[in-house]
């Protein structure tokens, strides 16, 4: 009897995640859905305008993020693991978030098209 309540443990166990992921799944699919139909609805009835997006801010906020969360993750993980493959887990982020910021600079100095 020991060992089927064992067995049945570990297969509801192994089933929860896989329940997240399809239920997470549906959620995303039934909003992207629903924000399909209702830009649709807006075109034809031609109130839709498109939504404005600021690459400049974007990569600003992304690039301090990214770059800060990896400084911290990069001595985290120098001081616990040294010198090791695990320290990617912070050089990646902070190596991503420093090119976010260069090109932040680069596109606030560059002068407008006329």
């Amino acid at each position: 009897m020991e060992q089927t309540s064992s067995a049945a443990a570990q297969i509801l166990i192994a089933i929860i995640p896989l329940l997240g992921i399809v239920m997470g799944s549906v959620v995303i699919f039934f909003y992207l859905l629903w924000r399909h139909r209702r830009r649709t609805l807006l075109i034809n009835a031609g109130q839709y305008s498109k939504p404005i997006f600021n690459l400049k801010t974007f990569s600003l906020l992304s690039g301090l993020l990214l770059g800060s969360l990896g400084v911290s993750l990069t001595l985290l993980l120098s001081i616990v693991e040294g010198a090791s493959y695990v320290l990617l887990g912070g050089i990646i982020p902070l190596s991503i978030g420093t090119g976010l910021l260069i090109f932040y600079f680069m596109k606030r100095c560059e002068k407008p098209n006329v």
